[in-house]
C-alpha cells in the first residue's frame, strides 16, 4: 500500500503560502470603450455604446440643445494600475458633433514591473466634430505608463483637443523621481500628418529640470484646434493672462497650438478654458456651455 505523507501546516501558514503565490500572478484589469455618434436630423444621437471591463458613460447629456451630445467618461476603479490596459475609440459621423469630458483626473500608480496602457483614437467622417477635453491625468511617482493618441480626421472635419499631465504629488512631497512615461499623439487629415510627437520620460532624468524641458515645473499640458484664426483672433488668445505658470500659442498650418508649464492643473486647466472659450466660437461656429461636472 501506498504511503501518503501529510503535512501539517497552521491556517495562517496556509493562507501566507496562498498570498506568496498570487503576489506572482499578473494582475491586470484591460478596459475597452467605443462610442459612435451619427447627425439624425439636427439632433447628435449616440449610435453605438459599447464596453468591456471598468469604463463606462453615463447617459447622453444636451446641456447646449440637440446638436452636442455630451458623454462623460468614466474609469470606476479610480485609477490605472500596473498591467492595465484601457482602449477608447470614439467616431463622429457626418456633421455629428460629440463633446468628451470626465468628471475627475485620472491617476496612474506606481507599478514596480507591469506597464499599463492606453490607446486613444478619434476619429471623424466628413464634417464631423470632436471635442476631447479630460480632466487632468497625474502620474505617480514609479509609474510604468505607455499612452497613445491617435486622431484622424476627414475632410472638413474638426476637432479641440487637451491632456494635461501632472507628474509626481508634489502637495505630498512626492517628485516624479522614478518611474517611466512614453507618449505618443499623431493628428491626421484624410491621412496626412498635421502633428506628431513623442516623448519619453523618465523619473528623475535631466530633462525634468532643463530649461528645453519641463524646466522644473511638475505640470505641462497641450491644447490642439484644428483650422486658422485671423490676427485677431490670434491676439486675443495671446492675451489671455496666464497664472501659475508660463504658456504659449502658435498658428501652424490647418493648427493651433497652445503649450503650458507650470505649477498646478488647476492652472493649466483654467488658461485651456480660456482659449477654449475663444477658439471654440472661432473655429466651431458656437459659443462655449462649461460642463457642470466641472463644478462639482
Amino acid at each position: 500500500m501506498r504511503k501518503i505523507a501529510v503535512f501539517k501546516q497552521k491556517p495562517h501558514e496556509v493562507a501566507d503560502a496562498c498570498l506568496a503565490k498570487t503576489d506572482l500572478l499578473p494582475l491586470t484589469w484591460p478596459a475597452k470603450l467605443e462610442l459612435a455618434y451619427q447627425r439624425v436630423k439636427m439632433r447628435t444621437v449616440p449610435v453605438l455604446r459599447r464596453h468591456k471591463g471598468p469604463l463606462r458613460v453615463q447617459k447622453h447629456l444636451y446641456p447646449e440643445g440637440s446638436a452636442v451630445c455630451q458623454h462623460l467618461i468614466l474609469h470606476p476603479p479610480g485609477g490605472i494600475a500596473g498591467g492595465d490596459t484601457l482602449d477608447i475609440q470614439i467616431h463622429a459621423g457626418s456633421h455629428a458633433w460629440a463633446q468628451l469630458t470626465s468628471p475627475g483626473a485620472a491617476k496612474w500608480y506606481r507599478s514596480e514591473v507591469s506597464l499599463a496602457r492606453q490607446n486613444l483614437t478619434l476619429s471623424t467622417e466628413p464634417g464631423g466634430i470632436l471635442e476631447w477635453l479630460p480632466q487632468e491625468t497625474i502620474f505617480f511617482a514609479g509609474c510604468q505608463t505607455a499612452l497613445d493618441t491617435t486622431i484622424d480626421l476627414a475632410e472638413d472635419a474638426k476637432v479641440i483637443a487637451w491632456d494635461i499631465i501632472a507628474l509626481g504629488r508634489p502637495a505630498s512631497g512626492e517628485r516624479f523621481n522614478s518611474g517611466r512615461i512614453h507618449q505618443r499623439f499623431r493628428l491626421r487629415r484624410n491621412g496626412r500628418l498635421l502633428w506628431s510627437e513623442r516623448m519619453q520620460l523618465l523619473g528623475g532624468s535631466r530633462l525634468l529640470e532643463s530649461p528645453i524641458g519641463f524646466a522644473g515645473y511638475p505640470v505641462a499640458g497641450t491644447l490642439l484646434a484644428s483650422g486658422e484664426l485671423n490676427d485677431q483672433q490670434l491676439a486675443a488668445c495671446r492675451s489671455l493672462p496666464i497664472e501659475g505658470g508660463r504658456g504659449g500659442l502658435t498658428q501652424l498650418p490647418g493648427l493651433v497650438v497652445a503649450r503650458f508649464l507650470g505649477e498646478e492643473a488647476e492652472a493649466a486647466r483654467n488658461w485651456f478654458i480660456a482659449l477654449w472659450q475663444e477658439l471654440r466660437p472661432a473655429l466651431l461656429g458656437r459659443s462655449v456651455s462649461i460642463p457642470r461636472i466641472w463644478n462639482t
